[in-house]
């Protein structure tokens, strides 16, 4: 299966979620217009990063408020979209999530499983932390999502990837920080030295779209990219501003690396999945 991804690089509106979805629809159909079969945004999208105590006022429950979304699920039944969302659950948790729309209904979502809790991160206080990471079918393909700090953890790219999922698709709110002597964007580095491995060694696509912008004394780095299955960036998008980047994805490509070298094929997931019991057991 082939397939063109849009990363929509944007800078959300900090507690607004009809401004963000007014975004989403503007840069949706500019993806549409550009032949993309799916658009992807960054980690909370539709409300911005840094809302602390609106989590509750700003959440979507699913099974009462889908209309919030509507035009966002009009949209999705001639582009698929993928959003960051504050999400309530049935039991009233509050979650980071982001949601798959495509073909007019919210066709997956997934709660950010490792919500951070050092440095200047805080989320821990404000969502609940996902309990499942498990790869599906879309349309275009089958797909593995992670949000932001989830991608730290290699565990998680490792299960999507052995799960089926053929791209890793990872919404992100990245933060800045740069010293005064530096050079370059450390933290750009470190992400894509990362991202290249991991699509190297799991023979699969990386695709990492961060937002862009300044939110309470916060700066947000944007460099949103898509790595194919042979650890080469296929397209990557501007420093601290707006972009709309498009690559294409290809199941073909994931085909020609695993040929050319087999080490995921030949991963043994019952020994890994022995080993990491004995150790469990062992610690508790």
């Amino acid at each position: 299966m082939k397939f063109k991804l849009a990363l929509a690089q944007i800078d959300p509106v900090l507690g607004n979620l009809t401004r963000n979805i007014n975004k989403h629809i503007t840069f949706a159909e500019r993806a549409k217009e550009a032949g993309a079969d799916l658009v992807m945004f960054p980690e909370l999208s539709l409300t911005g990063y840094s809302i602390k105590d609106m989590n509750w006022e700003l959440a979507v429950n699913l099974s009462r408020d889908v209309q919030v979304l509507q035009p966002l699920l009009d949209l999705s039944k001639s582009i698929s979209i993928l959003a960051g969302a504050v999400e309530e659950s049935s039991s009233f948790a509050i979650y980071n999530s982001a949601f798959l729309f495509e073909d007019g209904a919210v066709r997956s979502v997934h709660r950010k499983t490792y919500p951070p809790t050092y440095g200047m991160f805080e989320e821990i206080r404000y969502f609940n932390s996902g309990d499942s990471v498990r790869a599906f079918d879309s349309k275009h393909g089958r797909f593995g999502v992670l949000i932001c700090e989830d991608l730290w953890h290699i565990s998680l790219p490792y299960i999507l990837a052995n799960d089926g999922a053929n791209i890793i698709l990872t919404l992100v709110a990245s933060p800045t920080r740069v010293g005064g002597n530096e050079r370059e964007l450390q933290t750009a580095r470190v992400n894509f030295e990362n991202h290249k491995s991991y699509a190297r060694l799991l023979t699969t696509y990386l695709a990492f779209c961060n937002r862009t912008g300044f939110e309470d004394g916060i700066n947000f780095w944007g460099g949103s990219s898509l790595v194919g299955p042979d650890g080469e960036v296929e397209v990557s998008a501007k420093l601290f501003d707006e972009d709309l980047i498009i690559g294409t994805v290809d199941d073909a490509e994931v085909r020609r690396a695993r040929r050319f070298s087999r080490h995921f094929l030949d991963e043994r997931t019952e020994l890994v999945a022995a080993e990491l019991s004995r150790i469990h057991s062992k610690s508790s």
